[in-house]
């Protein structure tokens, strides 16, 4: 707790602060129930700084996904670096609020209900309306149960200033505590969700500790001789704080002796020692007791544990090492040893069989690899340990051994048995963390708190580099499935205008082969809604026109107007695709060809449609389009075209393919919209880690990344956030089918297994 030199401190740069401000002219009375609550007020904050933390790595460790988890670190790391900030801040408006008690506001009117009009209301965003109803709701339940002994204050208050007040006015109201604590606050970069916890928090430290404030300064007041006829009920008693984390149990009976220990941890653990009483006596192997057999002290069984702990072997087989019955050899030994008959006090017997029972659901618990359960198993006794020291262990979500537990299986999700684990980083540093607790703890479990801490650096590294990685696969499969649509989009173009034609075959290669690639590149960079697409269509559109025989007269003419324009975008889209220059020339130059001769029949067909060319159009020069040889010497242009073009009719669809690319042919699954399996596939969420059977020996456990909705694919990610496997939603719902995924429980594995033991002891209490 802090000292009163804290409180003048604080006064002393307020007043620095704010040289004008009339805090001489407060009564005596004031200034003393000022500095009383300014000094309760920072303790209170101080409790809930030091709770933030623990509540908020809770919330990360529920959280359904990576981006969510992230915004509650960022949120503890954004708390802690402005922790002095938020606490000066409030503090310095309490101040300010005292100082204008005799001050009087003119010409600031406050809005009221008819001021606002309902438009204004419409624009409120829905994160300050949570914000709002969140205050709202925090200030009623302080009014409910205080309303007197604020109401007391308030007309005290009212009885030695020149401003008069109300409830919501009050300075140390819940009203406008709860504002100095938002504005202080507001410079945190945090969500609306996490918001309302650290408003939650506000409200169960220091709004909940509002009737000893008010019992205070109504006290000071009376003392000071300000209505001391108003009678205020005494305020409920406060349950005091646990005095230490990590308690001591005491001796024979092993029931722990904290004065003022947490209700709740007391009933929660009683509770379990209920379900637990069924099992007492059968659980733990008993020798035949005698009746003057003795209990041991916890402190005797942490010794015991010790000396097991320290004896534990490095390599051992979960499945053959059964810590009771080790327990039990040791008794067996001291009471022998000693020659009097020992045995577990009651409630440690509790807690061994609790813990017994928590390790094997953990240990049969097929969410965590089979190589490293027996890494695991090896911290049954330090668990044991902690669980005997302190019994918030069962109860408390943010308990460093229970979070290091969790930790460690989280971290293991998306771990692969191999050949070679020893060499694994993930592998060596929870083997690190064991031998840790096995060569080092004793009997403070500080050391959880240090290893929970380096365990959790390790792995935030690791996290940020797999999503990294992760975020790069997303990026590439994205990409991967827009190219995908627009080959489509391409293919489906280019059957409209040949399948089922018989054309040049010169010009069904340069439509397949090259300008094929102009449509992709103007699919992917324009659409095709755009301009440019259209433009690209109708240039593959009049190439086809070009080729094809007409009888009309008309066709010569619109062929000599077509041809310089239509070869120019041919031209410019090529280059633009970066389409290589050589095979280029080489399509250009039987284009020519195939021009020429379209000529040619015009000629033979109608000798005297010359004639009717213009002049202008009938000696165009069309070398900058590509054409070397006037269309129109058409005597010159017989002898060099004489054979007839080769023709190819177009019957199969044109297949469009990557470079590298091979179009799977996987069988149609058909399945009905209600298919267990398709159910299945569609409950998967991204994050969601699998474990698939590969083959007999082999599995793959992996995490789904992303689900690419254009094209169906389901992308799956290792835990370094390399992609290793794809599969559409009917090739992944068949798999399901055959069993061969399986879904990993990805909640926390401690609470997990806890739930499961508390189930099983409900049953068995009720069978």
């Amino acid at each position: 707790m802090k000292t009163d030199a804290n409180v003048v401190h604080l006064n002393k740069a307020t007043a620095e602060q704010s040289p004008t401000s009339p805090v001489g002219r407060l009564p005596v009375a004031l200034i003393q129930v000022r500095d009383k609550a300014a000094q309760q007020l920072k303790q209170n904050l101080q409790s809930l700084f030091d709770n933030a933390d623990d509540t908020l790595f809770e919330m990360a460790d529920r959280a359904t996904s990576n981006a969510e988890q992230n915004a509650f670190f960022e949120a503890m790391r954004d708390l802690r670096l402005k922790r002095k900030n938020i606490e000066r801040g409030f503090l310095q408006k309490v101040f300010e609020s005292f100082s204008n008690l005799n001050q009087y506001e003119i010409g600031k009117p406050q809005p009221t209900l008819d001021a606002v009009s309902f438009d204004s209301l419409s624009l409120v965003q829905n994160d300050e309306l949570e914000e709002t109803v969140a205050l709202d709701a925090m200030v009623a339940k302080v009014m409910s149960r205080d309303a007197v002994a604020l109401g007391h204050l308030t007309t005290r208050l009212n009885a030695v200033i020149s401003k008069k007040l109300d409830d919501k006015s009050n300075p140390l109201g819940p009203t406008l505590l709860s504002e100095y604590f938002l504005d202080a606050c507001s410079s945190l970069g945090v969500e609306i969700k996490v918001k309302l916890i650290i408003l939650k928090l506000f409200e169960k430290y220091v709004l909940g500790s509002c009737d000893m404030l008010y019992a205070e300064a109504n006290q000071a007041l009376v003392s000071a001789g300000v209505l001391p006829e108003l009678k205020s009920a005494p305020p409920r008693r406060q349950q005091r704080p646990a005095a230490s984390a990590y308690s001591q149990s005491s001796g024979e009976e092993g029931m722990p002796l904290l004065e003022g220990a947490d209700q709740g941890v007391q009933e929660v653990f009683g509770a379990l020692q209920d379900l637990l009483s069924q099992v007492r006596g059968t659980s733990m192997p008993r020798r035949t007791q005698t009746a003057d057999a003795l209990p041991i002290t916890s402190n005797d069984l942490m010794r015991l544990l010790s000396h097991m702990q320290q004896r534990a072997p490095a390599q051992v087989n979960v499945e053959d090492f059964d810590l009771r019955d080790q327990l039990e050899r040791l008794l067996e030994r001291a009471s022998a040893k000693s020659g009097k008959a020992r045995v577990v006090g009651e409630v440690d017997e509790d807690v061994i069989n609790l813990v017994s029972m928590l390790f094997e659901f953990i240990l049969d618990d097929r969410t965590l690899p089979d190589s490293l359960k027996a890494l695991i198993g090896r911290l049954q006794i330090p668990m044991l340990k902690v669980a005997v020291l302190d019994k918030t262990f069962f109860s408390r979500g943010s308990h460093p051994a229970r979070r290091l537990l969790n930790e460690i299986a989280s971290a293991a999700l998306g771990w692969v048995d191999q050949d070679d684990a020893q060499r694994d980083s993930l592998y060596q540093k929870i083997e690190q963390v064991v031998q840790r607790l096995l060569n080092d703890f004793a009997d403070d479990p500080a050391i959880f708190s240090e290893l929970l801490a380096e365990f959790m650096a390790f792995t935030g590294d690791e996290r940020r580099r797999s999503e990294l990685l992760e975020q790069r696969t997303r990026d590439a499969e994205e990409g991967s499935a827009k190219a995908e649509l627009a080959r489509r989009q391409v293919e489906q173009a280019l059957n409209e205008r040949l399948l089922g034609k018989t054309l040049p075959e010169v010009v069904v290669r340069l439509l397949q082969e090259a300008w094929s690639k102009v449509l992709m590149l103007t699919c992917l960079k324009h659409g095709v809604d755009s301009d440019e697409w259209q433009a690209a269509l109708q240039t593959m559109d009049d190439l086809v026109w070009s080729v094809a025989p007409h009888e009309d007269p008309e066709a010569r003419l619109r062929l000599l107007e077509l041809v310089p324009g239509l070869l120019k975008a041919l031209r410019e889209g090529m280059a633009s695709a970066a389409f290589d220059p050589f095979s280029t020339s080489e399509f250009f130059s039987q284009l020519e060809v195939l021009h020429v001769q379209a000529f040619q029949r015009f000629k033979r067909a109608a000798p005297e449609a010359e004639t009717a060319v213009p002049e202008d159009v009938a000696h165009t020069d069309l070398s900058e389009a590509g054409v070397e040889l006037p269309l129109l010497e058409l005597p010159a242009a017989e002898e060099k075209v004489e054979d007839a073009p080769a023709m190819v009719e177009v019957v199969e669809e044109i297949i469009l393919l990557a470079p590298g690319q091979t179009r799977p042919q996987e069988p149609d699954v058909v399945l009905p919209d209600d298919d267990e399996a398709l159910l299945q596939v569609d409950s998967l969420r991204v994050g969601s880690w699998v474990e698939i059977q590969e083959d007999e020996e082999h599995k793959l456990r992996c995490k789904l990344a992303a689900i690419i909705k254009p094209t169906g694919k389901y992308v799956f990610v290792n835990r370094t956030g390399m992609k290793v496997l794809e599969k559409t939603r009917n090739a992944l719902a068949v798999e399901f089918r055959r069993n061969a995924v399986r879904l990993l429980d990805d909640a926390l594995l401690f609470d997990r297994a806890l739930e499961s033991v508390i189930g099983n002891l409900r049953k068995l209490k009720h069978s």
